[in-house]
């Protein structure tokens, strides 16, 4: 068999299309593999698909494809452009890359595996591209795979954001609940993010008052942008946050106390801890401190009790702690506590939806994790746009075939 045939048929090249000649340079470590088409071949328009339709001209492109063993390929073939009768003249399809892409199919595939499993950057070095190139490929597949997602099921939602990079520049993410993937994710952390979604929602066949329940922290831009936008949506305030609250209210009370009490200095992740979480070495020190006479081993009494607010059996059970809970919290004598305490007041009704929703942001705290450690893996991304293609391509469950 020809060298030429072999690589046809390895290439899945079919007429009129033809494998002409290759060309081999072991010092080059470069395989070129030419592909032509004969005289008077006739193409299908690729505005109406018209058959039989004659060449106009050619012009002469070449595209990467997988390496031959240890050997960059390329493919190189003159392209027409076809009369049609309907459509004028037109550039053609090849069948083995896409319109305006620099690779093959294959070779874009191999990218798009990589890059789901490794920073773009170790990637480019990998297959001796510039990242910038690959970037193109990712985001031509996320944003084509975007335009087809359903998103008409979404009922249930939660929204966080996440650090884009260091300082003040952040991305919201839009989290599908029940389907455990990112739907949206939008530069920013206001109510017009929540706007955004609404109308990215709408784009893909969703609805925004088909949307029930959502799950936010006790942002104000979060609970102003629900409330605009998704307005038949009930909010369940993330207990993870509310907690959060009332364990920095304890920490304001022992930085207070350190003043006074030195021993307090370096216990601060000690308050911040469960009893059945702390070390041998931490129980040691947690039992030394002169717990009846801090003001601190209070505050962390009553953050203790918050938590067992989410153990009661029933909403009715659970408005009865937290109204007993509030009324300790707020004759604690502890500045910080009590505003921890008016601020759970003030989001009573979010805080007791729990009990009917049973949903909290620890799902888009794992997806968090996931973008943020594949962010410090690349140390950054370079712009928004790069984060966000990247959110979508790992946590966005994306139907990506690169190949067909």
């Amino acid at each position: 068999m020809r060298d030429t045939n072999l690589l046809q048929l390895a290439l899945g090249i079919v007429p009129p299309w033809t494998v002409t000649s290759s060309e081999f340079d072991a010092a080059a470590r470069r395989l070129d593999i030419h592909i032509d088409f004969a005289a008077g071949s006739r193409f299908t328009c690729p505005s109406c698909g018209a058959a039989n339709c004659p060449a106009h001209d050619t012009e002469q492109m070449s595209w990467r494809h997988l390496n031959f063993f240890q050997h960059q390929a390329y493919l190189h073939a003159r392209v027409p452009r076809v009369r049609c009768a309907g459509c004028g003249v037109k550039k053609v399809s090849v069948p083995w890359a896409r319109e305006g892409g620099g690779f093959t199919l294959l070779f874009e595939a191999l990218i798009m595996a990589l890059v789901s499993a490794m920073p773009v950057n170790a990637v480019a070095r990998l297959v001796g591209e510039h990242d910038t190139r690959l970037w193109r490929v990712i985001h031509h597949y996320v944003e084509r795979a975007r335009v087809r997602t359903d998103l008409s099921a979404v009922t249930r939602v939660a929204i966080d954001e996440t650090a884009a990079r260091r300082g003040h520049n952040y991305i919201t993410l839009f989290v599908d609940i029940d389907q455990a993937r990112v739907v949206f994710a939008t530069e920013g952390k206001d109510a017009e993010t929540v706007a955004a979604f609404a109308d990215d929602l709408t784009a893909h066949g969703g609805d925004p008052d088909a949307v029930a329940e959502v799950c936010i922290d006790m942002s104000p831009a979060f609970i102003k942008g629900t409330a605009d936008n998704l307005p038949k949506a009930a909010v369940t305030f993330d207990k993870f946050h509310a907690v959060k609250i009332i364990n920095h209210a304890v920490d304001q009370v022992r930085r207070t106390e350190r003043k006074v009490h030195p021993l307090l200095a370096g216990t601060r992740y000690l308050w911040l801890r469960n009893p059945d979480n702390l070390s041998e070495r931490q129980r040691a020190i947690f039992d030394d401190l002169p717990m009846r006479h801090l003001k601190t081993a209070r505050a962390y009494r009553i953050r203790l009790a918050f938590q067992e607010f989410y153990a009661q059996s029933s909403t009715a059970a659970g408005a009865a702690f937290l109204k007993r809970w509030y009324f300790w919290a707020t004759h604690s004598h502890l500045p910080p506590i009590i505003d921890a305490a008016r601020t759970v007041k003030r989001h009573w009704d979010g805080i007791l939806r729990w009990f009917h929703s049973k949903i909290a942001n620890g799902l888009i705290e794992g997806i968090n994790s996931l973008v943020q450690a594949a962010k410090a893996k690349a140390r950054g991304y370079r712009s928004i746009r790069n984060l966000t293609a990247m959110v979508y391509l790992l946590v966005g469950k994306l139907d990506i075939n690169p190949a067909a």
